[in-house]
């Protein structure tokens, strides 16, 4: 089986009025380009691969990649109608190839799976859900129907791995649905799917290799170890955006801004790469966590080019603590209340923006400017400006609360482990009620 799989990537076929599955090697150029987000590229070659193969589905397979990462990071809702209305004949077509191929089911399985993610950026959440479960049940088929096949273990095993986080309180519904997973075994089948040799791993190894290091890093909690990774492979994270905005995104969510900042300042950014607001994001949180009023800039240009729901109102309350810290109380309060009116409160970060714009208070600005660079990992910048505040200095509970805590922080981030202890104990006596 594994050289039959093989074959269907690496051998040419000739052009016949049966629909067929070949990963041709103009498709495998093509899919390179797309996963590195030349989008452009990548679907110039599939036009070129239709026009020479007719019959072959995997081009219109991989027009899927290309709708999947434009909504994906771009969220424009013109381009999801549009998408949305090409779904159902898209899957469809892809059942007409040879049931014998493993791509039948393979191809079907990735396609809702990245729906299932689309749909959540679009907040369709329960809509989601039923696309989690066919790429779910898909791609658990594929893998036994097809066991030499290595791709089916790739997906297989990062929806393990998702699947394995659900609360218990709701396992009775996943089993119901027929979703069981393991964080332990999903993980353990990435690995050996990575560390697989062949012309079918070698293509989707930068795919896995994305999904791993979010899967360890979000779930496995192993963050030096995937930075370790990173180092390791010696990743391309510099003509490869996919893999510059992997690791620009765990650098901020690991208090590395000043790594964050050096990767996006250093990507390739000549053309036909995908234009993506978010850089724009990524730079003022990380330019924001040193406490650059530059970062201001970054935020509103990110604000006013994106068009989706997601992370806006962190965003804007972001923005309204860059324009605070300078003293623009005007343009603060004005960021303020947009928190209310613009973007969605699904993700934790948007809820807590919510949350804090209805509360209406604005934070004191030595617990903030501490905050903001231990968030950064300027730890050795973060402990003077705290130097001199004791609690007494401070009149609500919650900032009692705070400074104990931002401390802590700060003496853990500094491995002054005692003095974190010490401070973490008093965060938590103070903040108990």
């Amino acid at each position: 089986m594994v050289i039959t799989a093989c074959m269907m990537i690496a051998a040419p076929r000739a052009v016949t009025a049966e629909k067929h599955y070949d990963f041709s090697a103009g498709c495998r150029q093509a899919y390179q380009a797309i996963i590195r987000l030349r989008l452009e590229e990548g679907a110039r070659l599939l036009e070129q691969e239709k026009r020479r193969d007719p019959s072959n589905l995997i081009p219109y397979f991989l027009d899927n990649y290309v709708d999947f990462f434009q909504l994906f990071f771009n969220e424009d809702p013109v381009l999801y109608q549009a998408a949305r209305g090409r779904l159902d004949a898209r899957i469809a077509l892809m059942s007409e190839g040879p049931e014998s191929s493993p791509f039948s089911l393979f191809t079907r399985s990735i396609i809702h799976f990245q729906w299932a993610a689309i749909r959540i950026k679009f907040g369709s959440n329960w809509d989601a859900g039923w696309e989690f479960r066919r790429s779910f049940i898909q791609s658990r088929e594929c893998e036994r129907k097809f066991p030499d096949f290595g791709p089916a273990k790739m997906l297989s095993g990062a929806m393990q791995v998702v699947a394995g986080t659900i609360p218990d309180g709701y396992k009775w519904l996943s089993n119901l649905l027929g979703i069981r997973g393991s964080v332990a075994g999903g993980m353990a089948q990435l690995e050996r799917f990575m560390a697989m040799e062949g012309p079918a791993a070698e293509l989707y190894r930068e795919e896995a290799i994305f999904y791993y290091l979010y899967l360890q890093f979000y779930i496995g909690n192993r963050h030096e170890e995937v930075f370790q990774f990173i180092r390791q492979r010696r990743l391309d994270v510099k003509n490869n955006h996919l893999f510059t905005y992997l690791y620009a995104n765990l650098c901020i969510n690991d208090h590395r801004s000043a790594m964050a900042e050096q990767v996006i300042s250093q990507m390739n950014d000549g053309p036909g790469y995908m234009d993506m607001p978010v850089w724009d994001l990524e730079m003022g949180y990380a330019r924001l966590n040193h406490l650059d009023p530059s970062a201001a800039a970054y935020l509103g240009r990110y604000l006013q080019r994106f068009r989706g729901r997601f992370y806006v109102k962190d965003a804007l309350e972001k923005l309204s603590w860059s324009y605070y810290l300078s003293g623009e109380m005007q343009k603060a309060d004005s960021c303020r209340l947009l928190v209310i009116r613009r973007g969605s409160a699904e993700a934790d970060a948007d809820k807590q923006a919510l949350k804090n714009a209805r509360i209406g208070k604005w934070p004191d600005k030595r617990l903030l400017r501490a905050r903001l660079l231990s968030d950064g990992g300027y730890y050795s910048e973060a402990l003077p400006s705290l130097e001199g505040m004791s609690s007494s200095d401070l009149a609500s509970p919650e900032d009692k609360c705070e400074l104990a805590y931002r401390l802590a922080r700060i003496y853990d981030g500094l491995g002054r482990s005692d003095e974190a202890i010490g401070a973490y104990l008093t965060a938590i006596k103070t903040g108990k009620s």
